[in-house]
């Protein structure tokens, strides 16, 4: 068994290699962090090494993951999180570490969820359409439940901290996040507002420079989610936000543009969005929303093919329902030089803002022999 003081001091000389404050070769980063590693599971007794031994292991998952071997970096993690778990009730600083690698197992384990940008590749979830995969799924709900566990572990922590302030506050944008990841759009609006909510209030707790340019980056990732999310929102979720207090007034109106693309009148807007008339005729006048649109034909050997412009588009456009455009859409391209002709099926699918997934389509149309009714979204 080593001797604990000297598992500590290696534990320093490999903190400072991974701090960059020391430089080793990659072989020897390797062998040192193996080195750590071992010793440091010969203390199970101790809740500082046994504290450590869940960094050092999440430490080496990372390197599995650079090195592109993702089976073995998420055996890894849970390694590491089950040894952080034991540490984190012996001192506030071991949960911190056990929240964190929470939330950073979460966001690997999701990883395949998000595109390029971040932005859920599914976000109505397993709704319609090719949503994710079975296997994509149990990970992005094993994702959710550690990241929710994150959001308890914080919450647990003396709040009169602002260091635990701070990490709840985050741990609730991530929870946001990998709901929004499952399809989980009301929800995620939800905890993005509550989130928001408590970076404004750590702002006004008048923080040091570098605290508060970190809630201020916070609040510009929430706001561009929230203002993401309101797009895959049913009229229902809206209302029921709103009831809530969970819809911020500054994004009312981009709620009441939502409403009306679904095809939701203006009194019934007003009605149940606790709004006047006028605020709404008013909301829908001034902001306007980008209608994006794809008629496709279907070939002979069953594929579908995208029209030229202008049937493959998109327009600005105030006060107009999703459908309003579908079916001027659908009234021009009868009338075409385009037109295929009765015996032959056609579709036309009309997005919010940007062509993406067909089950985020606002409206969907198919037009053909024996073809099913239309389907607004």
């Amino acid at each position: 068994m080593a001797d604990r003081e000297a598992v500590l001091r290696l534990d320093e000389r490999w903190a400072r290699l991974r701090a960059g404050e020391a430089q080793a070769a990659p072989a020897e980063r390797e062998r040192l962090l193996d080195e750590l590693i071992a010793a440091l599971r010969t203390h199970p007794e101790d809740p500082r090494c046994t504290a450590l031994l869940g960094l050092r292991l999440a430490d080496r998952a990372a390197l599995r993951f650079a090195g592109g071997d993702r089976a073995a970096a998420l055996a890894t993690i849970e390694e590491g999180l089950r040894s952080s778990e034991r540490a984190a009730a012996y001192a506030p600083d071991y949960a911190r570490w056990y929240a964190r690698g929470l939330i950073n197992h979460g966001v690997w384990l999701s990883w395949p969820l998000s595109d390029d940008a971040r932005l859920p590749r599914h976000p109505l979830g397993p709704a319609a359409g090719d949503g994710p995969s079975t296997v994509e799924r149990s990970a992005g709900e094993r994702a959710r439940d550690l990241t929710r566990t994150a959001v308890g572990v914080w919450a647990g922590l003396d709040q009169r901290d602002p260091v635990n302030r701070r990490g709840l506050a985050q741990a609730k944008v991530f929870l946001g996040d990998r709901l929004a990841e499952l399809g989980s759009a009301e929800d995620a609006v939800a905890w993005a507002v509550d989130a928001e909510a408590d970076f404004r209030q750590l702002l006004l707790a008048d923080p040091g420079p570098e605290e508060a340019e970190e809630a201020e980056e916070a609040l510009d990732h929430i706001g561009r989610q929230l203002e993401l999310r309101l797009r895959f929102l049913a009229f229902g979720s809206l209302v029921g936000l709103r009831s809530r207090g969970l819809l911020p007034e500054r994004l009312l109106p981009q709620a009441v543009v939502a409403a009306r693309i679904q095809g939701v009148d203006e009194p019934e807007i007003a009605a149940r969005l606790h709004l006047g008339a006028e605020q709404v005729r008013t909301m829908l006048e001034v902001t306007p929303w980008l209608a994006v649109w794809r008629i496709e034909v279907r070939g002979p050997d069953g594929l579908w093919t995208a029209q030229e412009p202008p049937w493959h588009g998109a327009t600005e456009v105030r006060n107009r329902t999703a459908e309003d455009i579908a079916s001027e859409l659908v009234r021009g391209f009868a009338r075409s030089a385009d037109y295929p002709g009765e015996g032959v099926h056609w579709r036309v699918r009309v997005w919010w803002h940007e062509e993406g997934d067909p089950a985020g389509a606002r409206f969907r149309l198919v037009v053909g022999p024996d073809a099913p009714a239309p389907t607004p979204s």
